[in-house]
């Protein structure tokens, strides 16, 4: 069996076994009576305590914006190289769009090299990267063939190499950049000594149904969640559009790792245990199409929640070692648990109560992540923004975004069982990008 399959395999044990302990865990507590319910509310006071220490009542220590560069002032003499680096398989709608944009990026042309990995594309997109290239010549393009394999992290490993700049920014093929943004996220990167900093996530097609207004009121939600963990001494995760590395530190890592759904996800966690800081930078956003159907986002969820859970089984151990400083894995704990293992409890939790006709035992814990996550939403989409207007933070947003929240406590439970239960194959699925029409879906999963 190769390494991929080693890790695979083990992934199914640890997924196992993680199912049966919050199976227990959400079923035992009815063995308690009228009782049922204590142990979900002291456990809902301990991490409701860090949950809104952290997220509300953290006072802000580190700056969160790009300050803005001057009208008319000429470059900083000591700005850094960049390579601007992005991945693209059957982008033939966007891609074009985006080299053009990246073109006009202010930032000195002679510290900036453009970068697109064609990895297999099977449409149009080879034909409009021929021809961006003959508009552009600092445009550099690689080809992979289809079946190449590693995903997404196999197609950066490729161009790692070719990399000199201090700095590369990974981008997705529909994503929108303002024109300074080089500006204010770079000397911000340098001054904070991040290893990495990730801007936020700002949804361009908020106002095409209710599927995407959702998702840009998590998007806030979750930048604000992220800001919350860093002031408090926490962890910010990459979220991969929109994320800037520093290229010595990406070595340091191995590159990506090619045997996980989600490389942001998996870089986050090792750049954790090298003890390299990442930052977050609210202004100015990276604005990206949100998926449009119920039914891609059902696909692209069960990604997410899959590579979430493969790096808290991949590095646990190493976690939890000592090499980690007490606080960051007081804040994996604590997030861990509320992300991961209230949507597994509670299901367990529900179907207990269903066997022993008994009212669910739960409900204080559930109640403290509803509240979390509605009080964050709200902060968030009331917060000054650049980039596309947040939804309006009115009774009937709110309860639309806390409504939808709900659709983790199944997608949680159910790829938690298929990882446990079925054999898995690593597959990359991607999101198609459709552009100016606002549509965009996911694409089907390739081997």
């Amino acid at each position: 069996m190769d390494a991929g399959g080693i890790a695979t395999g083990r992934r199914r044990v640890k997924a196992a076994l993680f199912l049966l302990c919050c199976g227990l865990g959400g079923s035992l507590p009815h063995g308690l009576g009228v009782w049922s319910p204590l142990p979900a509310l002291a456990l809902a006071l301990a991490l409701g305590g860090y949950g809104l220490k952290a997220v509300f009542l953290n006072p802000s220590q580190v700056p969160l914006d790009g300050a803005k560069p001057g009208e008319g002032e000429p470059f900083p003499a000591d700005l850094p190289p960049v390579d601007l680096v992005v991945a693209a398989r059957d982008e033939e709608a966007v891609i074009g769009r985006l080299v053009e944009r990246l073109i006009q990026l202010d930032y000195p042309k002679a510290l900036l090299r453009f970068w697109v990995v064609d990895d297999g594309s099977e449409d149009g997109t080879a034909a409009v990267l021929a021809e961006q290239q003959t508009l552009h010549p600092q445009l550099q393009v690689l080809r992979r063939p289809r079946n190449a394999g590693g995903g997404k992290s196999g197609a950066l490993n490729t161009v790692l190499p070719q990399l000199a700049g201090r700095w590369l920014m990974v981008l997705d093929a529909d994503a929108d950049l303002q024109r300074d943004v080089l500006l204010r996220l770079v000397p911000f990167a340098e001054a904070g000594g991040w290893a990495a900093v990730q801007l936020r996530k700002a949804v361009v097609n908020a106002d095409h149904n209710l599927v995407t207004r959702c998702q840009a009121m998590e998007m806030a939600l979750d930048a604000v969640i992220q800001e919350g963990r860093l002031q408090a001494g926490g962890v910010v995760e990459l979220r991969g559009n929109g994320q800037l590395l520093r290229r010595e530190a990406v070595l340091g890592c191995d590159g990506f790792n090619e045997a996980t759904v989600t490389d942001d996800l998996d870089l986050s966690f090792r750049l954790l245990l090298e003890g390299q800081p990442v930052g977050l930078l609210w202004n100015p956003p990276v604005q990206e199409e949100a998926v449009t159907s119920l039914a891609a986002l059902w696909r692209q969820r069960q990604r997410w929640a899959e590579g979430g859970l493969q790096r808290f089984f991949d590095y646990w151990p190493r976690l939890w070692s000592g090499a980690v400083p007490a606080e960051k894995r007081l804040d994996l704990a604590v997030f861990f648990l509320l992300q991961y293992g209230l949507p597994v409890m509670a299901s367990a939790d529900l179907l207990a109560s269903l066997v022993s006709r008994s009212a669910p035992a739960f409900w204080p814990l559930s109640l403290l992540a509803f509240g979390l996550s509605g009080g964050a939403i709200l902060k968030g989409c009331r917060r000054p923004s650049e980039g596309p207007a947040l939804p309006a933070m009115d009774l009937a947003n709110l309860a639309l975004g806390i409504f939808y929240l709900g659709h983790w406590f199944v997608v949680i439970p159910y790829t938690t069982l298929r990882m446990a239960l079925l054999p898995k194959t690593l597959v990359w699925a991607k999101t198609l990008h459709v552009g100016a029409s606002g549509e965009s879906v996911l694409a089907d999963p390739a081997p």
